[in-house]
């Protein structure tokens, strides 16, 4: 009988200790490709309010609760920036200079695969060219939430160039949260637009 009581004993110390081990690393920017799911405004909202993102974050989710609306990313060209096929030594106003991402989230999405791989070819065939990437927000949420969450949108976008290229030199992430909207409107397509990260030359 006490040896059955050591063995379960042991098997429940295993299986708590195995519990306890991750191999997930919090600490890293997730650079990933996502496909861009429709959302709608309420789960956006109550998603924000969820998320601690502040009072501001609640008046949103109070609002968004009383109408449901279909949300997309915009498209790479919005702002009157045009996409072109990225080739070796194409000049710089040929590629786009916006990436846009989900609400509350910094992972890349697919779309935008080819715009940071132009940029990276250009950064790898000129050594001398820099670019800074200033990382932006909408409005719901703190200032100091928004600040982060641009430097981690910034920073995503940076770390792909230098992993398709570009030296850390070349490459600057910023960020400015939700200070400089790129619409001035409130609500989800305003937002959209300003959920984003601007590549400029420096």
């Amino acid at each position: 009988m006490m040896k059955l009581r050591i063995t379960s004993a042991g098997v429940l110390a295993a299986v708590l200790l195995a519990g306890c081990g991750s191999t997930v690393k919090l600490d890293e920017t997730p650079i990933e490709s996502r496909t861009p799911v429709a959302v709608n405004a309420a789960a956006a909202g109550g998603s924000a309010a969820a998320a601690g993102q502040g009072a501001a974050g609640q008046a949103s989710a109070t609002a968004a609760q009383s109408q449901v609306a279909t949300v997309s990313l915009p498209s790479a060209s919005a702002g009157g920036t045009a996409v072109a096929s990225p080739v070796a030594g194409a000049g710089t106003g040929s590629l786009g200079r916006l990436v846009y991402f989900d609400f509350d989230s910094f992972a890349i999405d697919a779309k935008f695969t080819g715009l940071i791989e132009g940029h990276a070819r250009q950064l790898a065939a000129n050594r001398n060219k820099r670019l800074v990437i200033e990382g932006h927000t909408d409005e719901r949420g703190g200032r100091e939430y928004n600040l982060a969450l641009g430097q981690k949108r910034a920073a995503t976008v940076a770390k792909s160039l230098a992993l398709l290229g570009a030296t850390d030199a070349q490459v600057e992430a910023v960020s400015f949260g939700k200070e400089r909207p790129a619409s001035e409107g409130h609500d989800e397509d305003a937002w959209a637009q300003n959920r984003r990260a601007e590549i400029k030359d420096r």
